[in-house]
């Protein structure tokens, strides 16, 4: 009996020595390494990029108006609301030198819906789609029948329609302007991302210009 305690007592003993050595090396494995969100708030804000004035040709050019229609694009989306005007002195100009204008509502969405004050004609193509507005849709034939080699985007979301579509134009090898003047969302830091991302992404970055209105004029 009494040796039977003795083992089972020094059995206890080695057991808590293993527990304790190996607490240590649990414990490292299961602490995961920092990740991007663990870093958020230490990552330094980049260098704003520089708006560069463009030049179009007008008969190789089209204006892209992406998703400026209700409920995307009210007074009470203020951002997008405040680009408007600009959007709209930019189409009276566009319009003048006979430049090419494509628009785009969001899936089941109407032309009717578009605000007026940068409303299509009938001449004007109109595409439905999500973010891509080249993803089953004509935009790319669309394009491509009115030998389109530049696109100027503008439109809601920036980092929504205005992006994913400026990636699939540059992907096509189309050269992109974006006026960040006539783009918007609801939080600043996404047309933020928005312009960081088009002069940054390697899919983008030799093929987008970042621009203002003011800066846009035709050859």
């Amino acid at each position: 009996m009494k040796r039977q305690t003795k083992s089972m007592f020094l059995w206890v003993i080695a057991t808590l020595c293993v527990m304790v050595l190996a607490t240590p090396a649990l414990a490292a494995v299961e602490t995961p390494e920092p990740t991007i969100i663990d870093e958020w708030k230490s990552v330094s804000i980049p260098v704003a990029p520089e708006l560069k004035p463009v030049a179009l040709e007008v008969a190789s050019t089209a204006f892209l108006i992406l998703d400026i229609q209700e409920p995307l694009c009210t007074k009470e989306r203020l951002r997008c609301a405040a680009s408007v005007p600009k959007i709209a002195s930019f189409l009276t100009l566009a319009r003048e030198k006979g430049m090419t204008v494509v628009y785009s509502t969001i899936p089941k969405g109407k032309s009717e819906q578009i605000i007026p004050a940068v409303a299509p004609v009938s001449s004007d193509p109109v595409v439905s789609s999500s973010v891509d507005k080249f993803y089953n849709t004509e935009l790319e034939k669309i394009l491509k029948d009115r030998g389109i080699k530049t696109v100027v985007i503008v439109g809601t979301a920036a980092n929504g329609a205005v992006l994913h579509t400026a990636v699939g134009a540059a992907m096509r090898g189309l050269q992109v302007v974006l006026p960040v003047d006539g783009m918007s969302a609801n939080d600043p830091y996404a047309e933020q991302y928005t312009a960081w991302h088009m002069m940054n992404g390697p899919g983008t970055r030799n093929r987008a210009t970042l621009t203002q209105f003011s800066l846009i004029t035709f050859k």
